[in-house]
């Protein structure tokens, strides 16, 4: 059996060597040693891209529990012996400790295989990028694994450690980005009126996009970010003739997106007709909102009890998308949020680093939400 220890100095051979969104391939070698040591009943790998499911058990009920193999472009500024070698990417959201977490959960499942029922252990890549989940589901490779239940955590920094976090419905918004693109027509700066510069453009549509924003609302919570602007050249002799506005977007669920999209795209086509612009609109990175079963919900506030750790139940939803919402619309589960100290830094912060010593309460957490499932 592994211990702390172990799974600790595992943790931190992954924080060394991170890797980001689809390009997991080293870090999938190292889950895969690990795995295969603890002789599960089936490793399916090279899913979804660098995915791993490992399955424990035969037939019946199946529980899926899913964790992330990518990291972040982010500089660390941590000087501890574990720091990232690359330049440029680190776990710096954790995804490092809850890959140790399942690799606990996978060597307790291999001596102690479930009497009913099968366990998969999904490593998932790209959640970053909210390509993973969509791509797990789209692998013919997953038609094998259909589970009855589907259940992940997420490390809460800000948090005590002895707390569990969770609801029933949204769990995490629904998120994603726009591109807007708006092209004129360029022209002497000393003569912008022989040509369709799109500045006039750019600011009613952020002016009207933002006004759409719901940011306190209980219900049809929205917020609208901007991201990035880009016009013209480095020329102070040209008038504009191009424009690219990126925003990004969130609300609590899926339908209020949808109506937020659609104003937007509306705003966008409206205002580009007033100043003669053509007009092209792209939507990338979508984090469908991860909404929580009761079921699930109940078997997380049971499992917190059994492992003596204090259950709290969020009056509202986490305000950062996650691409396991892909996972909930298609199958009963339930993500929930585990306490990793008052002191840690924020996720996504150049300073982070997962607090190992919460571990064990991520594999007990699961341990319990299993048997519960599976009976």
């Amino acid at each position: 059996m592994l211990n702390q220890e172990e799974l600790t100095l595992f943790r931190r051979e992954l924080h060394t060597f991170p890797e980001v969104s689809g390009q997991e391939a080293e870090t999938a070698k190292r889950i895969v040693k690990q795995i295969r040591a603890t002789n599960p009943t089936q490793v399916i790998d090279n899913i979804g891209g660098h995915g791993i499911a490992a399955i424990y058990g035969t037939k019946g009920k199946t529980v899926m529990v899913r964790c992330e193999l990518d990291a972040l472009p982010i500089q660390e500024i941590n000087e501890f012996d574990h720091k990232s070698t690359i330049d440029q990417v680190s776990h710096k959201c954790g995804h490092d400790g809850h890959m140790a977490i399942l690799v606990g959960l996978a060597d307790y499942l291999g001596n102690n295989l479930p009497e009913e029922g099968r366990v998969v252990l999904l490593f998932q890549p790209a959640e970053e990028n909210g390509e993973g989940a969509k791509s797990i589901l789209a692998d013919p490779k997953f038609e094998s694994i259909q589970p009855d239940f589907v259940v992940a955590l997420h490390n809460i920094p800000g948090e005590p450690k002895d707390k569990v976090l969770c609801k029933t419905g949204s769990f995490t918004p629904a998120v994603q980005s726009i591109i807007i693109h708006l092209d004129g027509k360029t022209s002497h700066a000393a003569e912008p009126e022989n040509g369709l510069n799109p500045a006039l453009a750019i600011a009613e549509i952020l002016q009207q996009s933002l006004a759409l924003q719901k940011p306190e609302a209980a219900t049809d919570f929205a917020v609208v970010t901007p991201i990035q602007i880009e016009m013209g050249e480095e020329a102070y002799g040209i008038s504009a003739g191009h424009g690219i506005v990126r925003l990004t977007i969130r609300t609590w669920d899926n339908v209020t997106m949808k109506k937020l999209a659609d104003n937007i795209e509306l705003i966008v086509k409206n205002t580009a007709k007033k100043y003669s612009l053509s007009e092209k609109i792209e939507w990338t990175q979508y984090f469908a909102s991860n909404q929580n079963s009761e079921e699930v919900t109940e078997a997380i506030r049971n499992a917190a009890n059994e492992n003596n750790l204090k259950y709290i139940e969020k009056e509202h939803p986490f305000k950062w998308g996650e691409d396991f919402g892909l996972f909930t619309e298609e199958y009963k589960g339930a993500m929930f949020g585990l306490g990793a100290g008052t002191t840690t830094p924020a996720l996504h912060n150049p300073d982070y680093d997962f607090p190992d010593d919460i571990t064990p309460n991520g594999i007990n957490m699961f341990k319990s939400i299993i048997t519960q499932l599976l009976q």
